[in-house]
């Protein structure tokens, strides 16, 4: 009979009453000589294990099969092993010697199979056997081995810790290793064994911070979380000076000379307004891990997403959002509860993170309720006066809900939302009051709560709802809403001079059977109005008393005899007695409705201690940042003499002229941690080193093509002459060699831009031939730097993809002529980059009678602004119809949303009759179409206006070819793409008129495009720097179809109904 089918008889006639008779089976199967039947009965005990059925009686027979000669047998007997070697201790130590045999096996899965093995052993008599199989291991040539001796170290040390000093060489052996296979594993038993060694980090923070992206998900969570830790003890506090953070402090990093120059006016008025504060300047290490971590929020795992989250809530400035929309994305996971528990407390200090996303919190009715109290929470901290409406019409919605725990929720929030907004305070407090009239008697008593709690901000004024409160006492029934009446009558009995005796009075009826803090509230209104009214509640109070006397409750009894000693006067207490309207009648702060996440920030988010907001066992706190910045050269890594010259080095330089002398032969993540000019020189130089993380995922033959592209557009001659001043320049780099300091580097190394996502554009740039930077506009054209070593110190190179925008200079006639010639089609680009006039036209900003004679009209111009290029030119056209001059026109102090900013234009002294004047100011609308809310003020008048931007002019154009369009497409897929179809009228059929309804639309670079029925634009959010690209395809029969790919999908969506709104108009 075969073995399956025996096994199958065996299995279903004796059934699970009979178990030993098919384990008797198996252990025939695994005494036989044949390896088809070892192989089956090993499949079959994996099984068991896998469903969760017991088979550890089979392990005598299993051992003895570990010396079996199939790989395929041996390694099901190490699975089986290292499942029940623990439990079976004796009979695994009497197999050792066949494990220690297994370390030297050809096989690299049954070398780290008997590791595992051999630690899973938990006997310490084999404790030193142990310690050499992993020292063994950490130099084997398998990165699997290497990394399954990364996991057996915290085995180890959890069986002996006196072997720590050992094991500690070992981690550092490891985390030297370059394999991302390693690193997640070796980061873990570093954190298990020995965290405190901050040292071992220092000469591996940039290797790991470049292999991060290509780590397994579990060991980006791992990795992240040390680092965090890291950067909390190594840099300085990205927020110790937000004033100046927000522009300045990238300028003096990445900015170019030319940028510098110009803002050198601001940088010298925020010197003088904080002359005992330097500037914050960002480590370039520091900016190396919050660049190279943010690509992961695009990951599918929440758990990596989540960790990014906290790394740049604990690390990143205020200015910059890392998060953005990426942690709304696990919300319809299972893993929801934990992301908003982390969203609550990160929308307590970082509202602007998560503003723009507040749809993504409303609740469905299919929410459990704790999810629904987590969302409510969300929507309550980032309500603001701008938004109120919209959250308080959600809240009337909830409040309809059959889930009484949710409701009671939702009618907190309402009071939280009353408490921080001073302008619907009202509203919520009537709107409470109409729920008193509700059916339900725990709706009526929450809201009896929350009213009492807004009514203490402003008694004096509610007087009515006082009495209406004071009403409801014969109705209500439950214990703290009939409390909070009697406080708030006593409290205020003043407002209530008649209604307070008589709720006295009835009260006094029902006392006895009232619950307990009930009773202690009626002896405190009968205490008050003793004091303030005696001659009407003297014998009630008496009574009051004299029931509390004798009452169950020992608190109550105590609450009577004190209150009767401090208010009746009599010979031995008459001293306390003239103190007792202090006591009593006192005023009291009115209460702060705070968020319960409030406080749970300074546990680790992420973390299982902030989530039970306890700590938990194992947790490591979050160190506080350092007042003075450590030595940055701790993270210079030295490298051997042999390893920085080879002759596959020189073949590299010939054939690729534009990489540096520093890049070696093993690729952009080695090059990162083995160059020595690079990180031993200066601090600045690594901020260059940084992007090869970025790069690293690209292939040499891509690389090859974009250089082939670039070059067509440059000629023979002007190649040679490129190639000679290169030969010069790599010449002049010994000499200059140490002497180049980081302000030169930092003034040459990019156009001027504080986003994280541009800097690897920004250094590539550098890299450009001469032929491109002479064509070059000249608003782009950066001061001449006085060393040349920084164009040589680059350790990665990336093609050019896509020509930054900041600023974005409009593109001459003469330089679209010049640039047709690199492109692969032949259609003309001046139309394409010549910036169109909006579409918008003249808005009114202040209509004539409103601001009595004064007209403002505004413009958005479409022009770099000088002052920043992130923000937004607005043209602001003044006219004075009145009979007499304006004088002193300037913008007052404005109270902008979160991440929005105001440059305002220069005072305009006086506007005569008749006359009109033109002024330019700066609006950066942080990438929303959020209005900017200020004032226009004059010497004797301010009126209050609002400027809110259409989507198209929250952008510029950028200039790409067609292939490059294609390859950012490629990136910007699945959720950050949004199509939808349209029928174009005849009208708008030809190229002219689509390219120009489009461009107005917004402000948009066409991209060429090598058919004739599509259309391609191109252009970066001003703010962020996020591509934006459009794509038409206008078929000549049936609809059309629009593209839009953004990872600010909300810019996208609004892009495409205004597109679409044009074309078919």
């Amino acid at each position: 009979m075969a073995p399956c089918s025996r096994f199958g008889i065996y299995l279903f006639s004796a059934g699970p009453s009979h178990p030993s008779n098919w384990h008797d089976d198996l252990k025939e199967m695994l005494d036989t000589n044949k390896d088809s039947l070892k192989l089956e009965a090993m499949k079959r005990i994996v099984a068991m294990i896998a469903r969760g059925k017991n088979a550890s009686d089979l392990f005598p027979a299993v051992v003895k099969n570990v010396a079996c000669k199939n790989i395929e047998v041996k390694k099901l007997v190490y699975v089986y092993l290292v499942r029940y070697a623990e439990e079976q201790q004796d009979l695994a130590l009497l197999s050792i010697s066949t494990f220690q045999r297994g370390l030297k096996d050809p096989n690299q899965l049954i070398r780290a199979s008997a590791l595992r093995v051999l630690s899973s052993i938990r006997v310490p008599i084999i404790v030193p056997i142990m310690m050499l199989a992993i020292k063994e291991a950490a130099s084997d040539m398998s990165p699997y081995v290497r990394k399954t001796a990364a996991h057996a170290i915290p085995k180890l040390y959890s069986l002996d810790s006196d072997q720590k000093d050992q094991l500690i060489e070992v981690i550092e052996k490891l985390l030297a290793d370059k394999t991302t296979l390693v690193a997640g594993s070796v980061v873990m038993a570093f954190e298990e064994v020995c965290p405190e060694r901050i040292d071992l980090i220092h000469k591996n923070y940039r290797k790991l911070c470049n292999l991060l992206i290509d780590v397994e998900e579990w060991g980006q969570v791992v990795i992240i979380s040390m680092l965090t830790r890291y950067a909390r003890t190594q840099f300085l506090s990205p927020t110790q000076n937000e004033s100046l953070l927000e522009e300045n402090a990238e300028k003096a990093f990445y900015g170019s000379e030319e940028d510098e120059a110009k803002g050198a006016g601001s940088e010298e008025t925020a010197a003088a307004a904080l002359p005992a504060r330097k500037p914050y300047i960002m480590d370039p290490d520091h900016r190396l891990l919050l660049r190279n971590t943010k690509p992961l929020l695009q990951s599918r795992s929440a758990a990596v997403v989540m960790a990014v989250a906290q790394l740049y809530f604990h690390l990143a400035p205020k200015a910059e959002v890392g998060a953005r929309g990426a942690l709304t994305h696990p919300l319809r996971s299972e893993v929801q509860y934990v992301v908003l528990q982390n969203v609550a407390t990160m929308s307590i200090k970082r509202r602007g993170m998560f503003e723009p996303y507040l749809k993504s919190f409303y609740i469905r009715s299919t929410d459990p309720t704790q999810i629904k109290i987590l969302k409510l929470e969300v929507l309550t901290n980032l309500a603001n006066e701008t938004n109120i409406p919209t959250v308080l019409r959600e809240f009337q919605t909830y409040i309809r809900s059959m889930d009484k725990d949710f409701v009671a929720a939702t009618i907190q929030a309402i009071g939280r939302c009353a408490t921080n907004i001073g302008r619907v305070r009202d509203t919520c407090l009537n709107g409470l009051v109409q729920l008193l009239s509700n059916r339900d008697e725990l709706v009526v008593a929450e809201s009896v709560v929350v009213i009492k709690k807004l009514l203490q901000m402003q008694p004096a004024q509610h007087g009515e709802i006082i009495k209406h409160l004071a009403k409801l006492t014969d109705n209500i029934q439950v214990p703290m809403a009939r409390a909070s009446i009697l406080w708030l009558i006593g409290e205020y009995c003043e407002h209530v001079p008649r209604i307070a005796p008589d709720v006295l009075r009835k009260m006094a009826k029902s006392f006895t059977a009232e619950e307990d803090i009930v009773k202690l509230q009626v002896i405190n209104l009968a205490a008050k109005l003793y004091l303030t009214n005696s001659k009407q509640t003297k014998l009630l109070t008496q009574y009051v008393l004299s029931l509390a006397k004798y009452d169950q409750n020992y608190d109550i009894r105590d609450r009577a005899r004190f209150t009767r000693q401090l208010i009746v006067p009599s010979e031995q207490g008459g001293a306390l007695s003239r103190h007792a309207k202090k006591l009593f009648l006192a005023p009291k702060p009115a209460p702060v409705l705070e968020s319960s996440f409030k406080d749970r920030d300074h546990f680790q988010l992420g973390s299982l201690s902030h989530l039970l907001n306890a700590k938990a066992t194992g947790y490591q706190e979050l160190p506080d940042w350092p007042e003075e910045a450590p030595d940055p050269s701790v993270r210079n890594v030295e490298v051997p003499e042999w390893t920085k010259c080879s002759n596959r080095e020189k073949r590299k330089e010939k054939e690729k002229p534009f990489y540096s002398d520093s890049e070696g032969e093993s690729g952009p993540t080695e090059s990162a941690d083995s160059d020595p000019e690079s990180e031993s020189e200066s601090d600045s130089k690594s901020s260059s080193e940084s992007g090869s993380g970025e790069s690293s995922s690209e292939s040499d033959n891509e690389d090859q093509d974009e250089d082939e592209e670039k070059g067509r557009g440059s000629e023979s001659e002007q190649s040679e002459e490129d190639g000679k001043r290169k030969t010069k320049k790599k010449k002049k780099v010994p000499e200059g060699k140490g002497e180049a300091s980081s302000s030169d580097e930092d003034s040459d190394s990019s156009s001027s831009t504080s986003e994280s996502e541009m800097t690897s554009e920004s250094e590539e740039e550098q890299l450009e031939p001469a032929s491109w930077r002479r064509k070059t506009p000249p608003s782009s054209k950066r001061a001449p730097a006085t060393k040349e070593i920084s164009l040589l110190d680059l350790e990665d190179f990336t093609p050019p993809s896509v020509q930054p925008v900041s600023p974005p200079a409009i593109v001459s006639t003469s330089l679209a002529a010049d640039l047709e010639g690199l492109t692969l089609t032949d259609s003309t680009l001046v139309p394409s980059l010549l910036s169109p006039v909006s579409r918008v036209g003249r808005q009114e900003l202040l209509h004539r009678v409103a601001g009595e004679g004064l007209v403002v009209d505004y413009t958005f111009s479409r022009q770099p602004f000088s002052g920043d290029p992130h923000m937004v030119s607005v043209h602001i056209h003044f006219s004075n119809s009145s009979d007499t001059p304006i004088k002193g026109l300037h913008v007052g102090t404005p109270k902008l949303p979160a991440g929005i900013s105001i440059q305002e234009f220069p005072e305009i002294e006086s506007l005569a009759p008749g006359e009109s004047a033109t002024a330019v100011m700066g609006i950066n609308f942080c990438d929303s179409t959020q209005a900017a809310n200020f004032q226009l003020c004059t010497q004797t008048r301010q009126f209050y206006v609002s400027i809110q931007p259409p989507v198209g002019e929250l952008m510029a154009p950028v200039f790409m070819s067609e292939n490059e369009f294609k390859k950012e497409q490629g990136k910007l897929m699945g959720m950050n793409e949004i199509t939808e179809k349209l029928m174009l009228p005849d009208t708008c059929r030809s190229d002219h008129t689509v390219v120009q309804k489009v461009t107005a639309t917004a402000n948009l670079g066409r991209v060429p495009c090598g058919t004739s029925d599509e259309y391609r634009f191109a252009g970066r959010t001003l703010t962020s720097g996020s591509l934006v690209l459009l794509t038409l395809d206008a078929r000549p029969a049936g609809a059309a179809q629009l593209t839009v790919n953004s990872e600010k999908m909300v810019i996208g969506t609004m892009l495409v109904k205004d597109v679409i709104q044009a074309l078919t108009q």
